[in-house]
C-alpha cells in the first residue's frame, strides 16, 4: 500500500523514517506567508545562466484562510534567551511537567470548559476518531499520518486557545510515557 506523502513532517510521521523518535516543533513561528496564492520564485542555474522560474507553493492556499492567515511573524530574541531545556535529557521533564501542572478537563463541551478556566489545560483522547472530533471543537487540524497526529510529541498536541491558554490533547500512552502515571 502507497501512502501518499505531501508534506515534509507527512514524511517524517511515517513509521519507517521516525522509527520511535520524537520531534519536537517550536510553539513560535519561523515564518512568514506572504499570501494566499504568491508565487515562489526559484533561481535555477544552467548551462546558460539562471533562469527564473515561478512556483506556486506546494498547498496551492488549500488551508491559507483558515490556518495560514491568521499567523504573524515573530519578535522573540533568541540570542538572549536560555534554550538549554530544549535538550532532550531536559525537554521530556520540562514537557511532562507543563502537562502534568495543565488543569484536566473531562466529558463534553471541551470549548465551553476550556474558555471558562484561566490557565493550562488538558484533555485526554482514546484514539484518532476522538482526537479528530475535540480538533474540529476547537478548529485545529485533525490531521493524522501513519497513527501519529500532527504536530504530536509522544501523542500530546499542543495549541493556543484565547491567546495564552495552552491546551494539551493527550493521548491514551501520553502520560504514561512522560512519567506522569
Amino acid at each position: 500500500m502507497t501512502k501518499k506523502i505531501t508534506y515534509w513532517d507527512d514524511w517524517l510521521r511515517l513509521k519507517e523514517n521516525h522509527k520511535g523518535r520524537q520531534f519536537i516543533r517550536p510553539e513560535v513561528c519561523r515564518t512568514y506567508n506572504f499570501g494566499e496564492h504568491v508565487p515562489v520564485v526559484s533561481l535555477i542555474p544552467s548551462f546558460f545562466g539562471l533562469y527564473v522560474m515561478c512556483l506556486q507553493g506546494s498547498s496551492f492556499g488549500q488551508f491559507f484562510k483558515q490556518y495560514l492567515e491568521p499567523i504573524k511573524l515573530n519578535d522573540v530574541d533568541w540570542k538572549s534567551m536560555n534554550l538549554s531545556y530544549l535538550m532532550e535529557d531536559q525537554y521530556v521533564t520540562h514537557f511532562a511537567d507543563m502537562v502534568k501542572n495543565a488543569r484536566p478537563i473531562h466529558g463534553t463541551d471541551a470549548v465551553l470548559k476550556v474558555s471558562n478556566i484561566d490557565g493550562d489545560v488538558r484533555i485526554l483522547y482514546k484514539d484518532q476518531e476522538d482526537f479528530e472530533r475535540i480538533a474540529r471543537q476547537f478548529g485545529i487540524f485533525e490531521e493524522w499520518k501513519d497513527g501519529v497526529p500532527r504536530t504530536a510529541y509522544k501523542g500530546v498536541v499542543v495549541f493556543r486557545y484565547q491567546t495564552r491558554k495552552r491546551v494539551f490533547l493527550v493521548g491514551p500512552e501520553s502520560l504514561q510515557q512522560l512519567g506522569i502515571e
